[in-house]
C-alpha cells in the first residue's frame, strides 16, 4: 500500500482487511452489527488509504453486492470532499481511482452505476483536463464502439448496457461543467462542446429517423426499448450543451458565436422532431388501447417514448425561462408553442379519461402542463396591445404561415382564438374534477392546505395552471376576455343551480371572475351581486352547495384584497360570518376554513372600515377561536391564528370586550401544540397583538408571564425567542404597572431579563430594550428588588463580547436609570458591580470608541445632575478599589469631558455636558476648579452661544415655562425606540418634557453652581485664585452671559 505523505501531522494507515470487515458489517441486515460497525467506519474514513480501499471494494465484482453498494456510497459521500487531501490520498491512489471509474460501464446494478456517475463528474470538475486528460476520449470511445455494435443485427445486451452507462456518465459530466462559473471551467466547457456537439448531433439524427418509423408491433421488441433509451440519453447530452450555450450566444467574446448555427439547427430539428414524436406516440397509444396490448416490453417502450417526448418540453421551457425575449425570435419557436396549445385543445375534445397522470395515457398530464406553461409565458409576446407590437390581428392559422417571413412585427392571436381558449379553460381545466372532490371529502383540512399552496405549485397541477393561463389571457387580451366573461357571468347567475354539474360549472366561473378580478371590477356590479345572489347562495342548504360556498368565500377575499371594492359593505361581513359559523346542511369545514382566510384578506386592506365591521366582530372572533380548537392539523390552526391576529390588529381597542374569551383558549392550544413551533409562534403573535390593541386596559399578565417564560426556556428559545421577546416588550410598553394583584406580574420576569442580559449575546439588543421599558414603567420597583443583579448583568454584558451597538444601548439605558430612580437605589449597586470602575477604564483606554466614550460622559453627567454627592462617593470608592489617588480618577473624567465635547452634535447633549460639569463645579473639588479658567469656561461659553433660552414674563419667574430657542426640532426618532402607538411613547414624551436639560435655564444653573463652589471651597479669596487665571476677554464674555447682557 502507498505510504502517506510525510508532510504535516502523521495519519494512520488503514488495514485493508479491517476496512473490508467493517464495511461488510455495515452492510449487514442485522441492526446490531450495523450499529456496532458504523462508528468504526467513521473512524476509518480519517485513515490514509481508506478511500482507495473503498473504491477497490466497490469495483471488485466478486464482492457481495450489498458490500459493494455500501463501499461506493461511503466513497461518494466522503471522498469527494477530500479529493485533494494529501493526508488521505496519494497521487498514485488518485490515478488508480480514476482508472477504476472507467471499469463501471458494464455495471449491472443501477445504484452503483449512478454513484459512479456522480463520482466521475465531481472528480472531473477538479482534474479534467489537467490530471485526467483522457476522460472525454475514454467515454466517447465506449459510446462509439458500443453504438456500432448496437446498430448491427446481432447486438449484444452488454453493449447496450455499456452504451447506456457511457451516455449517462457523459450527461453527468456535462451537467457538472455546465454549472461552473469560473473562467477556467467555462473554457473547459467550451472545449467539451467543441469536441462533442457535431458528433452527438449526428448520433441522434441517425437514431431519431429509426424511432420516427415505429409501428405498434415494434413496441414489444427489446431493440425498440433500447433505441429509445439510447436516443433519450444522447438528446439529454445535446440539451445540456445547448442550454449552456444559449445565454452566451450574444456574448461577442469567448468563441460562442461560431456555435450559433449548430444551436439553430438543433432547435429547429427539435421542434420538428417533437411534432413527429408527439403524433407518433399519440397514434401508438391509441392503437395499443384498441388492441389491449400490455406486455412488459410494450409498456417499457411506451414509458421511454413518453419520457423522451417530455424532455423536449423541458428543453423549450428552460430556453424560454433563460431568455424569454430571444425565445420568441427563434425560428419555429412560436410555431412549436402553438403546436403544444393545439394538443391541449385536442386533449379536451375527447373523453376525460384520455388525460391521466401516467406515461401510458393518451395525453399525459405532464405533457399538457408543459404545453400550457409554454403558451402562458409566450402570450405577452403575441399581444397586439403591447408597446412595439403588431398593428393587425393574425389568426392561429395565419401565424403558422406568416411567422417565417415576419421579421419586424410579431403576430397576434385573433379574438376568436382567445375566446375559444378562455372557454376551454373555464369549462375543462378550471372546474373541480372527481379527484379534487374525493380529496376534499377524505381530508378536508389537507385539501385546503394544498389549495393555499397553489401559488407555488401551479406549474405542476392542471387546474391551477389553467387558472394562471386565464389570468395571463385576461391581462394581455382584456378587450377580448373582459366582455366574454361579463356576458358569461350574466348568463350563468340567472340560471338555476341545482345539480352537481351546474354547481361545478358555476364554481369554475366564480373562480375565473376572482382570478381576473382587477380586469372585471368595472363591468361586474359587485355590491348588487352580493345582495341579490351571493347572500342567498351562502345560505342555500343544497348538498352540492359547499362547492359554491367555499368559492364564494374565496371570491370575496380575492375581490376585496385585490382592491376591486372597499371592505365597507355589510353584506361582505354578513356572508363571511355566516359561512364561518354555519354548521347545518349544505356546508362543511372546508367552507369555514376558507371563510376564515377570506376574513383575514378583507380586514387587512387599506380601505377597511372598522365601524362597519364592529357589529360582526363578536361572531368573527368567537368562531375563529372555536375553529382553532376544532382543527386537526397544525397548519390549519396556524392559518386560523393568522386570521384571528389580523382581526385583532384591525379592531384595535374595540377587541377589549372579547379579550378574555380569546385569552382563555390560548393555554390549551399552547399545551396541545407540543413542539409545533410555527403554530406556537403564531399564538405568541396573537397575544402580542391583543396586548398592543388593549394597551393599559390589558389584564393578561397571568397569560403573558408563563408564555414568555416557556418561550424563552432552554430547548424552546431557539424556536420561539424572537416572538416571545416581542410579546414581552409589547406587554411592558403597554402596561401601567409591573405588578398584578391577582397573580404573576411583569416584575416576575425581571430575573429572566437579568439572566439573558448576562448570558445571551444574540438577544442582547432586545433584552436591553425590555429592561429600559421596565424602568420607564416603575424603575424604583425594579431597583428595590433587583438593583445588584441588574448592575452585575450590565457589567458582564459591557465587559464581554457585546457589539458596540449593544454597549451603547446599555449606556443609554443606564442614563435613563439615573434619572428615573433616586441615587440611593442604584449608587451602591453601581459601585459593587464595578460599573463606575468599568467606565473609568474605558476612559483610560486609548482604543475605546469615541461613540462609547461620549455615551460615558452623558452617563456621568446624568449621575452628577441626579446626585452630586453620589458622584463624589463613587469617585472615592472607585479610587480605593483601583488603588489609585482620586486625582487620577478626576483626571480621566475631566480630560474626556472636554475631549468628547466636540463629538456631541445635538444641542441637548452639549447642554447636558454643561449642566453636568456645573454640578461638579458646585462641589468645590479642587480637581474640578483647576479646570475652570480654560476648559470649563470655554465649554460654557460655547454652549451659551449655541443654546439660547429665556423665560416668559410671569409673576413667578421660576414657575414660568422655559422657551428653548435651540430646541425647535423634535428629538431624533431613535429616542422613542419604536414605541409609537404604545403607552410608553407618552411616558417617554412626558419624561422628555420634564428633563432638566429642557426645564433648567443653563445661565441660572451655572451662576448658582459658581456661587455654591465659592462657598464650598472656602470663600471668595480662595475661589478668586482659580478665577484669576482666566483670560480677561473670556471672563468678560462669561460674565455678560450670566448677567443676561
Amino acid at each position: 500500500m502507498t505510504k502517506p505523505s510525510k508532510l504535516g501531522p502523521v495519519t494512520k494507515v488503514v488495514d485493508p482487511q479491517e476496512l473490508y470487515q467493517a464495511i461488510t458489517q455495515a452492510s449487514s441486515q442485522n441492526p446490531a452489527e450495523v450499529h456496532a460497525s458504523s462508528k468504526r467506519v467513521e473512524e476509518l474514513l480519517d485513515y490514509f488509504g481508506t478511500f482507495d480501499g473503498l473504491h477497490e471494494i466497490a469495483a471488485t465484482r466478486s464482492v457481495p453486492l450489498p458490500v459493494r453498494k455500501q463501499s461506493i456510497i461511503q466513497f461518494k459521500n466522503k471522498a469527494l470532499n477530500h479529493w485533494r487531501s494529501r493526508k488521505l490520498l496519494s497521487d498514485e491512489q488518485r490515478v488508480r481511482i480514476r482508472s477504476r471509474c472507467m471499469a463501471f460501464f458494464d455495471e449491472e446494478d443501477d445504484t452503483i452505476a449512478e454513484c459512479n456517475e456522480v463520482i466521475v463528474a465531481k472528480i472531473a470538475r477538479q482534474d479534467y483536463p489537467t490530471n485526467w486528460p483522457s476522460l472525454l476520449a475514454d467515454i466517447m470511445d465506449v459510446i462509439r464502439a458500443n453504438l456500432e455494435v448496437c446498430d448491427s443485427p446481432n447486438s449484444d445486451p452488454r453493449s447496450t448496457l455499456a452504451l447506456r452507462r457511457g451516455l449517462a456518465l457523459l450527461n453527468s459530466v456535462l451537467k457538472e461543467f455546465s454549472g461552473v462559473k469560473l473562467l477556467a471551467g467555462v473554457n473547459t466547457m467550451i472545449n467539451i462542446v467543441d469536441q462533442l456537439h457535431e458528433v452527438m448531433f449526428a448520433y441522434y439524427s441517425k437514431l431519431s429517423s429509426m424511432i420516427s418509423a415505429l409501428v405498434p408491433l415494434a413496441l414489444s421488441d427489446q431493440r425498440t426499448a433500447d433505441n429509445l433509451i439510447v436516443a433519450h440519453f444522447i438528446y439529454k447530452c445535446l440539451v445540456k450543451m445547448a442550454l449552456w450555450l444559449w445565454p452566451r450566444l450574444a456574448q461577442p467574446e469567448g468563441g460562442f458565436a461560431k456555435l450559433e448555427p449548430w444551436f439553430s439547427q438543433l432547435f429547429q430539428s427539435s421542434t420538428g422532431q417533437l411534432k413527429i414524436l408527439s403524433e407518433l406516440r399519440f397514434n401508438l397509444v391509441l392503437a395499443l388501447r384498441a388492441s389491449g396490448a400490455s406486455d412488459r416490453l410494450t409498456l417499457l417502450s411506451v414509458d421511454r417514448l413518453t419520457r423522451h417526448v417530455l424532455v423536449f418540453g423541458k428543453f423549450f421551457r428552460r430556453l424560454q425561462q433563460l431568455k424569454p425575449d430571444k425565445f420568441v425570435q427563434l425560428p419555429t419557436g412560436n410555431q412549436i408553442v402553438l403546436y403544444y396549445w393545439d394538443r391541449v385543445v385536442q386533449a379536451t375534445s375527447g373523453p376525460p379519461e384520455l388525460i391521466q397522470d401516467a406515461p401510458t395515457a393518451v395525453f399525459p398530464v405532464r405533457f399538457l402542463l408543459q404545453a400550457m406553461v409554454l403558451f402562458k409565458e409566450n402570450l405577452s409576446r403575441w399581444t397586439p396591445f403591447r408597446k412595439g407590437g403588431p398593428k393587425t390581428e393574425t389568426s392561429i392559422d395565419c401565424l403558422w404561415e406568416l411567422w417565417p417571413c415576419a421579421d419586424e412585427s410579431r403576430p397576434a392571436l385573433s379574438q376568436e382564438f382567445v375566446e375559444d381558449a378562455v372557454r376551454l379553460l373555464v369549462t375543462r381545466f378550471i372546474p373541480l374534477n372527481l379527484a379534487d372532490l374525493e380529496g376534499w371529502m377524505s381530508d378536508p383540512e389537507e385539501w385546503v392546505n394544498l389549495e393555499d399552496k397553489e401559488n407555488d405549485q401551479w406549474e405542476y397541477e392542471l387546474r391551477p395552471c389553467g387558472e394562471r393561463v386565464l389570468m395571463t389571457l385576461s391581462s394581455q387580451y382584456k378587450v377580448y376576455v373582459t366582455p366574454l366573461l361579463e356576458t358569461t357571468f350574466k348568463q350563468i347567475i340567472a340560471q338555476p343551480t341545482v345539480d352537481s354539474a351546474s354547481v361545478i360549472q358555476k364554481e369554475a366561473l366564480y373562480c375565473a371572475i376572482g382570478r381576473c378580478a382587477t380586469h372585471l371590477r368595472e363591468v361586474i356590479p359587485f355590491s348588487q351581486w352580493l345582495q341579490h345572489n351571493l347572500l342567498a347562495e351562502a345560505r342555500e342548504t343544497n348538498q352540492y352547495y359547499p362547492i359554491i360556498k367555499r368559492r364564494i368565500a374565496w371570491l370575496i377575499g380575492k375581490w376585496i384584497s385585490d382592491m376591486c371594492s372597499p371592505a365597507n359593505d355589510p353584506n361582505v361581513w354578513d356572508i363571511l360570518n355566516h359561512l364561518l359559523r354555519d354548521r347545518g346542511p349544505g356546508t362543511d369545514s372546508v367552507v369555514r376554513l376558507t371563510a376564515a382566510t377570506a376574513l383575514r384578506e378583507c380586514v387587512d386592506t387599506v380601505n377597511f372600515d372598522i365601524d362597519v365591521f364592529v357589529p360582526y366582530l363578536p361572531t368573527a372572533v368567537t368562531e375563529l377561536v372555536k375553529l382553532m380548537g376544532e382543527a386537526d392539523t397544525m397548519e390549519a390552526k396556524q392559518r386560523l391564528a393568522k386570521s384571528l391576529n389580523a382581526v385583532i390588529e384591525c379592531a384595535g381597542p374595540r377587541i377589549t370586550p372579547h379579550a378574555q374569551m380569546i385569552s382563555e383558549g390560548i393555554p390549551q392550544l399552547w399545551t396541545a401544540a407540543g413542539e409545533e413551533w410555527l403554530f406556537k409562534a403564531e399564538l405568541l403573535v396573537v397575544v402580542t397583538s391583543l396586548v398592543s390593541a388593549m394597551k393599559e386596559q390589558s389584564s393578561l399578565n397571568g397569560l403573558i408571564v408563563p408564555l414568555v417564560q416557556d418561550g424563552l426556556s432552554p430547548g424552546v428559545a431557539i424556536n420561539l425567542d424572537e416572538d416571545a421577546l416581542n410579546l414581552w416588550l409589547a406587554a411592558v410598553r403597554n402596561s401601567s404597572s409591573l405588578g398584578y394583584a391577582g397573580g404573576p406580574g411583569l416584575l416576575d420576569l425581571v430575573p429572566l431579563a437579568v439572566s439573558l442580559l448576562s448570558n445571551n449575546l444574540d438577544l442582547l439588543g432586545k433584552i436591553v430594550s425590555i429592561v429600559e421599558s421596565c424602568l420607564f414603567v416603575d424603575a424604583p420597583a425594579v431597583l428595590q428588588s433587583f438593583a445588584q443583579p441588574l448592575m452585575n448583568a450590565f457589567v458582564k454584558a459591557l465587559t464581554g463580547q457585546a457589539i458596540m451597538t449593544n454597549q451603547k444601548d446599555i449606556l443609554v439605558c443606564l442614563q435613563f436609570l439615573a434619572q428615573l430612580a433616586p441615587a440611593t437605589l442604584w449608587g451602591q449597586a453601581m459601585h459593587f458591580a464595578g460599573l463606575f470602575s468599568h467606565i473609568i477604564n474605558l476612559l483610560n483606554h486609548d482604543e475605546s470608541s469615541p461613540i462609547l466614550l461620549t455615551e460615558c460622559i452623558y452617563l456621568l453627567a446624568r449621575i452628577a445632575l441626579a446626585d452630586r454627592q453620589m458622584f463624589l462617593q463613587l469617585v472615592s470608592a472607585t479610587a480605593e478599589t483601583m488603588n489609585v489617588p482620586e486625582a487620577k480618577i478626576w483626571e480621566a473624567v475631566l480630560d474626556h469631558w472636554w475631549r468628547q465635547f466636540d463629538h456631541m452634535s445635538e444641542p441637548r447633549h452639549r447642554k447636558l455636558a454643561a449642566l453636568g460639569i456645573a454640578s461638579l463645579v458646585s462641589t468645590g473639588r479642587p480637581e474640578v476648579l483647576d479646570r475652570l479658567p480654560n476648559e470649563i469656561f470655554n465649554l460654557w461659553t460655547d454652549v451659551f452661544f449655541e443654546v439660547k433660552e429665556s423665560r416668559s414674563l410671569a409673576e413667578n419667574e421660576d414657575a414660568s415655562p422655559l422657551t428653548l430657542h435651540w430646541d425647535l426640532d423634535q428629538v431624533p426618532q431613535s429616542y422613542y425606540a419604536d414605541s409609537e402607538n404604545t403607552i410608553e411613547f407618552n411616558r417617554r414624551k412626558t419624561f422628555l418634557d420634564n428633563d432638566p436639560v429642557r426645564t433648567t435655564q443653563l445661565t441660572n444653573y451655572v451662576a448658582a453652581a459658581l456661587q455654591e463652589a465659592e462657598r464650598t471651597c472656602g470663600g471668595i479669596h480662595i475661589f478668586n485664585l482659580y478665577i484669576s487665571k482666566t483670560d480677561p476677554t473670556l471672563l468678560k464674555q462669561l460674565q455678560n452671559e450670566l448677567q443676561g447682557e
